[in-house]
């Protein structure tokens, strides 16, 4: 009996050591509130607490310089740190070659692309562009008449705007290109009429379109995307297609089984039902990568990226 006790007692508190000790996260957007990256680590956050796989997630909003100011800072002082984890994307792998950033994606450890987005280009509902043909007319006549507003520079919304440019046979080094730290403040100039045309992922402009405060003019998606009204690039008439991704990754220095628990969590998260549910209300693709196939992936889409950043004019 005394034995039957004493295994009923150890049963039972392994089961609240597990609850006691499950991972509690920090996680750094390097980015203002509003944008993206900050939408991505609320929806991991929430996610993370509604399936029970974290008990406590903590979000901080480092902006500036694409991600790079907030890597740098996370680098440094989150090493050995297996709570500490950092979202960014393809924004930042064209923002460390724009920026020249001593800090890059090699001095963090990369554990998973989440999702992918495509990007929109929008005009403010009284603008008289009314079509991607009216967009690169006004654009051909005089390319620095025309200001484009999204996120930082080199990032996905700065590269879209010089492929745009270069397809319709524009020089992309005139592209008169003005970047924002975060998706909130971006949309009040598009809204205010501060630039001719707002760029960034559909996500971020959806009730905005839906409420028609913005006109949607094209999407950069290969293929008509079910539930947005508005034409493929490809459509009206400029080959371009691109597709902004983001990821996850911990501190440097961690341990291997470290790194392994914390791909774990994210496998975990990835196939919950919250973020699923997450991921169509948010018109995210699941484009989820983990471990050293990801990390393949990254070092190729930095090599890509550096050739389209140097095509465009915006690195050397």
């Amino acid at each position: 009996m005394r034995k039957m006790l004493l295994a009923f007692v150890a049963a039972g508190a392994m089961v609240l050591s597990g609850q006691a000790f499950a991972a509690d996260y920090k996680i750094m957007a390097p980015a203002a509130p509003g944008g993206g990256w900050d939408q991505t680590a609320r929806t991991i956050q929430t996610a993370l607490q509604d399936e029970k796989i974290s008990g406590s997630v903590q979000v901080v909003n480092v902006p500036g310089a694409g991600g790079t100011i907030g890597l740098a800072q996370f680098a440094n002082s989150a090493k050995g740190d297996p709570s500490q984890l950092i979202v960014g994307g393809y924004v930042m792998v064209g923002a460390i070659l724009t920026n020249a950033s001593p800090v890059t994606l090699d001095q963090v450890t990369p554990i998973a692309r989440l999702t992918g987005e495509f990007e929109a280009l929008v005009v403010p509902a009284a603008s008289p562009i009314k079509s991607m043909a009216d967009l690169v007319e006004k654009l051909k006549a005089d390319p620095g008449a025309v200001s484009w507003g999204g996120g930082s520079a080199g990032g996905t919304d700065h590269i879209t705007a010089g492929l745009i440019a270069k397809a319709a046979g524009v020089d992309p080094t005139k592209v008169n290109y003005i970047a924002f730290s975060g998706g909130g403040e971006a949309l009040a100039a598009i809204l205010g009429g501060q630039v001719t045309v707002g760029i960034s992922g559909y996500g971020e402009f959806e009730s905005q379109i839906k409420s028609g405060a913005l006109r949607i003019i094209g999407i950069s998606s290969d293929a008509k995307v079910e539930g947005i009204d508005a034409p493929t690039f490809k459509e009206a008439g400029v080959d371009v297609s691109i597709q902004n991704w983001r990821m996850v990754a911990a501190a440097p220095g961690i341990s291997a089984e470290q790194e392994a628990a914390i791909g774990a969590d994210v496998e975990k998260l990835v196939k919950s039902k919250s973020w699923q549910d997450q991921l169509k209300a948010k018109g995210w693709a699941d484009t989820y990568l983990a471990g050293d196939a990801f990390k393949a992936q990254l070092a190729k889409d930095t090599e890509a990226t550096s050739a389209i950043l140097k095509d465009i004019g915006l690195v050397k």
